[in-house]
């Protein structure tokens, strides 16, 4: 497989193909990664430079060299990494604007920000699918790329950013994974579990560590006066509760039940970012019993089950970590929820 490096505007430079290890770390709702690791030649050091672009042979997808680079050179190695993340790291220099209200389709809401934040060279909006969960909420100067985080987990909306190399432009676009469960029966099922030989070197993670089950949302006021919205529940030992202070929401700018609406939206959002984590990873063959890529990809809601620990769950695909090595293939899905990390305070 070859990998092939453009500028940042889409103009082809080149290609790749003596690298020794490709991991393209694709996820559903936040930037993907990768980490190239390849011989330092003349024509690698040229072509592999901070900002330019690069894409494997599908070209579906594409990513940005950013972040930490090396080259090291000894009597055993003479290797250079270079590392980045997928186009969507572009939203993440921009800043969603001043004070703006909104109350309506989330989906709609990812467009919406775009259409306020300072505009990205060769980036265009792909049409929705139609979503319809409901959100209200006020922003001002987010960071665009987390607040696309923050709606798409709220809705379970994937997003993504698809090159086109012969047009130079960029698309952003919406989409929800398939149902593929064991349960339903529009579509073909697909099972990860040892019968179907598609569940290797499997690890289950738990994490109840951040776990919050209330928040008390305090807006505006003091004292006495302040104004207070409770959201979740819970009593004896399985109550959590925690304050969350809310007083950055505009009080002027709502109606009273518009602003109690949107504490509300506050407090189910912290919620949701401090729930039980829950997942599977696991090696997979590309092509054993289920084709990656045909059968199921990012996005899709399949049906795990590990016999040995009494687990069978339906769980959504959430990360696809690509492995290219020694000439062959593999993938590493995440099945369920990453665990939490903290990327944005209120």
């Amino acid at each position: 497989m070859e990998i092939h490096v453009y500028d940042r505007n889409l103009r082809r430079l080149g290609h790749i193909e003596d690298y020794t290890s490709l991991q393209w770390y694709r996820k559903y709702y936040e930037c993907g990664t990768f980490e190239l690791h390849c011989p330092v030649t003349e024509e690698n050091l040229k072509l592999l430079q901070p900002g330019n672009i690069i894409t494997k042979g599908d070209k579906k997808e594409a990513a940005v060299i950013r972040g930490d680079q090396t080259e090291e050179e000894s009597m055993l190695k003479n290797e250079m990494i270079r590392t980045g993340f997928f186009l969507p790291i572009y939203l993440g220099d921009r800043l969603t604007g001043s004070l703006f209200n909104y109350n309506g389709f989330v989906e709609e809401a990812m467009y919406f920000i775009l259409n306020r934040m300072v505009e990205i060279p060769l980036l265009q909006l792909g049409e929705m699918f139609g979503d319809t969960t409901r959100i209200q909420f006020q922003a001002v100067y987010k960071n665009v790329l987390e607040y696309q985080i923050k709606l798409a987990k709220y809705a379970n909306i994937g997003f993504r950013i698809v090159p086109d190399f012969k047009k130079k432009t960029m698309m952003f676009e919406t989409y929800k994974g398939i149902d593929r469960t064991q349960a339903q029966r529009e579509h073909a099922r697909v099972i990860f579990s040892e019968s179907y030989e598609n569940l290797n070197n499997v690890k289950h993670n738990y994490s109840d560590g951040t776990m919050i089950t209330k928040v008390i949302v305090g807006g505006t006021g003091e004292g006495a006066d302040r104004i207070y919205v409770e959201v979740g529940g819970g009593s004896g030992f399985d109550l959590r509760e925690a304050f969350l202070d809310a007083k950055d929401i505009n009080k002027d700018e709502l109606t009273e039940a518009e602003y109690l609406e949107a504490l509300t939206t506050r407090g189910h959002e912290y919620l949701n970012e401090n729930k039980v984590f829950e997942n599977f990873e696991a090696e997979a063959e590309a092509e054993v019993n289920f084709i990656y890529g045909k059968d199921y990809d990012l996005g899709d809601v399949v049906t795990v089950k590990k016999k040995k620990w009494g687990i069978s769950q339906d769980l959504r695909i959430t990360e696809i970590c690509e492995v290219y090595e020694n000439g062959g293939m593999y993938v590493v899905p995440t099945f369920g929820d990453a665990l939490p990390t903290r990327m944005w305070e209120e």
